[in-house]
């Protein structure tokens, strides 16, 4: 199993929008990618990234497949309009939380 591990910040303003595109718009696009979504953390308090979100495929190939496509770019270009700080990172999938 191979993980999509992601972090961002809500853009100050845009909250109300990013809460309408997860809604309307994260699951179809991470299910048309094939990419199941596993996990979505959101921080209240601390230091660190607002949201941390994961998905996994059943292999990196699938998961170099997804993040070459064309609903991956129309995925990362629509949060983009909603968050700051994007980042993103592939990684074995342990089942569990992870960092």
């Amino acid at each position: 199993m191979i993980k999509l591990m992601m972090t961002w910040n809500i853009r100050e303003g845009k909250e109300t929008e990013y809460l309408e595109f997860l809604n309307r718009d994260f699951v179809k696009l991470f299910d048309a990618m094939g990419i199941q979504p596993t996990d979505a953390w959101y921080q209240v308090w601390g230091r660190g990234q607002q949201v941390l979100a994961g998905g996994v495929t059943h292999s990196y190939e699938a998961m170099e497949k997804a993040l070459g496509s064309d609903d991956w770019k129309q995925f990362k270009t629509k949060l983009l309009e909603y968050v700051t700080d994007f980042k993103a990172k592939i990684v074995e999938g342990t089942g569990g939380f992870q960092l």
